[in-house]
């Protein structure tokens, strides 16, 4: 299975879910990417499924070796969004529900 099956699975599986939104057609950023309420929570970037976290949280998946800081191509590691390197030990469907977890408490919070 591709990594882009993955996602489309990933997607089915998670846009039944109230607030979910699947990736809108278009180029940009973005595009290729769930969200909860209008705001990015997991995406698919040049092969690899990408999440927004704690900093704690992505500092702990990186120290783990299971992917890295993801830079969105600006030279600039961002420290809340996490690119899992594949082949990956991590669930694609886990990462993505903490990741829509953290957008929900996001939000509550706000």
């Amino acid at each position: 299975m591709t990594v882009e099956e993955r996602f489309e699975r990933l997607v089915d599986e998670l846009v039944g879910i109230e607030g979910v939104s699947p990736p809108s057609p278009g180029r940009g950023f973005g595009s290729s990417a769930l969200k909860y309420h209008g705001k990015i929570f997991a995406m698919l970037v040049r092969g690899h499924l990408v999440v927004k976290l704690g900093k704690g949280r992505v500092a702990e998946l990186v120290a783990t070796g299971a992917g890295r800081h993801f830079d969105a191509n600006k030279g600039t590691p961002m420290k809340e969004w996490f690119a899992l390197d594949e082949p990956a030990d991590l669930s694609w469907p886990a990462l993505a529900r903490e990741a829509l977890d953290h957008a929900r408490d996001a939000k509550t919070n706000v």
